[in-house]
């Protein structure tokens, strides 16, 4: 279909015409240039996703309703572009934008919205946070021979979280340690045992570059790259996450962490009450299973109270909802240590005091107590807080050969981060205050770098804690879709101004039992799981085609190209745990993330149509875009056709006028042969007819162009009589019934034939008769 050359190009997406239905299965992505504004950043993006805005010539003519919509999209798209197109532009400009958009427009509104769901989401994210903490310390002191363990790791959390509160520039993110960040710790611990340097010293020297880096990304605005990550590469490393706290909660295959392993009887828990006759472990173990199931189950039936009829007010109902996880926690910590005190379970394994965990042999402090020796009854003291950057070992290459891993380091830390902010910024959260990439790389690298000098653990961006942080500061329908989000500091301040708290109150942290807190960590991964569309997607491969729910990439996308897709992303989840879970190929991990973001924009165009990737890959307002603008696109196209149809009738007019007395003559007497056919004023008494009969016909086609002379065949005739949904009349479609049948002269009888011209009918007989009655009744009962 050739468009008009007044129709303005609204749309263009690589060769593919989507407003004709047709879609190039191997089309190639739309190839634009890449500049440093966040503008072109933006227009790139949406090229991936299949939807890019070309502007419109505002001295052409729109038509109808469709050019206030498309005015209304594009005003949206610049709102877009201007908010997000502030973060680059030259050498740290992108920090100054991120710092004036943030912190310097919201800081003071976000210490300042206090209220009972602060409380409430605080102490629930402080017993998400303070477990792992103490968890990973652990791995830790094991992983490093006691370098680094559970009183670093708090160290580490509490002050970071604090200053971060204070002067970070997106605070619905919970910084927080990773299984990935603690597999790359091992690495370099081994690393430094085979180059025969102090670990804490080589790690500095690691953190020092990692933090060089970090801060040339953050100058350099290389936070772009994070653009392109769309929902293909966000949802694989959200699932992964959320994948990995639920089965260290009920059992992991590659560690002997979780439920299943109490119902083992060497299990380490089990160790201390060996000598107790009284002692059942598989009591413990089926009571620890019945705290942690118990803990989800409550929370989320607690949660549920804000939407249902019980309590008296609606305030209450706020109360418990905000309140749940935290009142579950408790309510089953009290089970525990009350009502079935008599069976001991596992609990938290809580330092003794706040000290560093190495402690050390002898003056130097390089062997360890009591591994290395056992005959001494107390340690000599405990390693210093700082770390002495110069213990080389006499080899002064060390520090430039750490650049190496460093690379590593920094493409795992800046991914990692970078994907958790893409996703708690996703549009679906409603956060109205802004993202500020740049300014946060350039302080999480200054933490790395403070963190590496006083020998504490790295953070970075905890996923599953900051989507959970979101969602419990989330106003949300019944249905679960999130209306508005309470962005403040005060939850993040207190979440960790109470891990500061726990420092010196570390004893009381061990009546907590652990199958409690693998109870909150299940809970945590259950609620990621809801809002990933990967995971839904993954569902699918068990249902009944008929039964899928309503979504875009249901409804607009076959099934067998859905699955597809989810399996290319299933495949590449499954090669992410595999990596992680070997320690030996760990360290490629960052490797097969990054890869994750060419794979979708230069893989999958050439498997996916650009329709069906926008359907699946984008989020909510990408996709009512883009079904709004092929709407209005295909009026237009209509529009012009309609326009084309005149004309062309225009023309044939014209040549019948021209054909002189001989046609015109010729044509009257064609249409005296129809009109003597027709019924009579008596045939058509309305006391004789029935009460379908009386229904009046809806116009089968325009009045000018009942007859006309032309040379188009009757196919073309019947075409542009065809109806909205494509269906031409005479294929199926009729108006009249059989009672409805008019005798009238054959139609072969009534065509003459002139030489080598035929006269067409311009609609099938049986819309020309409902016509013709139309003009009789008129005639005859109106005059």
């Amino acid at each position: 279909m050739q468009r008009s050359n007044s129709a303005p190009d609204l749309i263009e997406v690589s060769e593919t015409d989507f407003t004709s239905g047709h879609f190039d299965h191997h089309e190639n992505p739309v190839k634009v240039n890449d500049k440093v504004g966040g503008k072109e950043r933006l227009r790139h993006q949406k090229q991936i996703s299949g939807l890019t805005t070309v502007t419109t010539n505002s001295n052409e003519q729109h038509h109808g309703d469709n050019s206030e919509a498309l005015v209304l999209l594009e005003a949206e798209e610049e709102e877009e572009e201007a908010e997000h197109g502030e973060s680059g532009g030259g050498w740290g400009r992108g920090i100054i934008s991120d710092f004036k958009r943030t912190v310097g427009t919201h800081w003071v509104q976000e210490m300042t919205n206090f209220n009972q769901q602060t409380v409430a989401v605080s102490f629930f994210i402080f017993f998400a946070a303070i477990a792992p903490a103490i968890t990973f310390g652990a791995i830790y002191a094991k992983a490093t021979h006691n370098w680094i363990g559970a009183v670093e790791m708090i160290t580490a959390t509490a002050w970071c979280g604090i200053v971060y509160s204070l002067i970070g520039g997106q605070p619905m993110m919970i910084n927080g340690g990773t299984g990935p960040v603690l597999a790359f710790t091992e690495i370099i611990f081994k690393m430094s045992e085979s180059l025969d340097v102090p670990f804490l010293t080589f790690n500095c020297w690691v953190g020092i570059w990692v933090c060089i880096f970090m801060c040339l990304a953050a100058f350099t605005d290389l936070n772009r790259i994070i653009v392109y990550a769309t929902r293909f590469t966000d949802e694989i490393f959200a699932l992964l996450i959320a994948f990995i706290f639920i089965i260290n909660a009920l059992g992991n295959p590659f560690a002997t962490v979780g439920l299943a392993y109490y119902f083992q009887p060497d299990h380490k828990s089990h160790e201390k009450h060996a000598n107790d006759p009284d002692y059942n472990y598989l009591a413990a173990a089926l009571l620890s299973f019945l705290l942690c199931i118990g803990v989800v189950q409550t929370a989320f039936a607690l949660r549920k109270t804000k939407f249902s009829p019980f309590l008296p007010n609606q305030t209450m109902r706020n109360v418990v909802t905000d309140f749940a996880v935290v009142a579950s926690i408790a309510f089953w910590t009290f089970v525990d240590q009350v009502i079935f005190k008599s069976i001991p379970t596992e609990t938290l394994n809580v330092p003794d005091s706040f000290a560093p965990t190495y402690a050390c042999c002898t003056e130097s402090c390089e062997t360890n107590w009591p591994d290395d020796c056992p005959d001494l009854a107390e340690p000599f003291g405990r390693r210093g807080w700082f770390v002495d950057i110069g213990d080389l070992n006499g080899k002064g290459w060390v520090p430039l050969m750490a650049a190496g891993p460093a690379i590593l380091a920094f493409i795992l830390v800046f991914l990692d981060d970078g994907i958790t902010w893409h996703l708690i910024n996703h549009p679906s959260h409603k956060l109205t205050h802004g993202a500020a990439y740049n300014y946060d790389t350039l302080i999480i690298g200054v933490m790395i770098l403070v963190n590496s000098l006083l020998g504490l653990p790295w953070l970075v961006a905890a996923t599953v804690r900051s989507l959970n942080h979101v969602h419990a500061l989330a106003e949300k329908t019944p249905q679960g879709k999130i209306v508005s989000v309470r962005e403040t500091r005060l939850t993040h301040l207190g979440i960790h101004g109470l891990c500061f708290v726990s420092i010196f109150a570390l004893n009381i942290l061990k009546i907590i039992p652990m199958p409690v807190l693998y109870g909150v960590f299940l809970f945590m991964g259950l609620v990621s799981l809801g809002t990933n569309q990967f995971f839904g997607r993954v569902q699918m491969f068990l249902m009944q085609p008929s039964k899928y729910p309503v979504e875009p990439y249901t409804q607009y996308v076959k099934p067998n190209r859905m699955r597809l897709f989810t399996a290319i992303q299933l495949g590449l989840f499954v090669l992410l745990y595999v990596v992680k879970a070997i320690k030996t190929i760990a360290i490629a991990f960052p490797i097969i993330i990054a890869l994750c973001i060419p794979v979708r924009l230069y893989v999958l165009p050439r498997i996916f149509t650009t329709e069906e990737l926008v359907m699946i890959d984008s989020d909510e307002a990408t996709v009512r875009k883009w079904l709004a603008r092929k709407k209005a696109e295909t009026e237009k196209h209509v529009s012009f056709d309609e326009d084309d149809v005149e004309k062309q009738q225009g023309a044939i007019a014209e040549d019948a006028n021209d054909e002189g007395d001989s046609s015109r003559k010729d044509g009257d007497q064609e249409h005296d042969d129809v009109i003597l056919g027709l019924p009579t004023k008596q045939d058509l008494d309305p006391s004789k007819r029935t009460e379908r009969r009386q229904r009046r016909k809806s116009l089968s086609c325009p009045e000018h162009s009942l007859f006309f002379s032309s040379e188009m065949d009757l196919e073309d005739a019947d075409a542009d009589a065809a109806t909205d949904d494509g269906t031409s009349m005479d294929e199926g479609s009729s108006y009249a019934s059989e009672d409805d049948a008019v005798p009238v002269v054959p139609l072969g009888e009534r065509i003459r034939m002139r030489g080598r011209r035929r006269k067409s009918l311009s609609c099938p007989p049986h819309q020309l008769f409902n016509e013709a009655e139309r003009y009789l009744n008129k005639n005859y009962f109106f005059g």
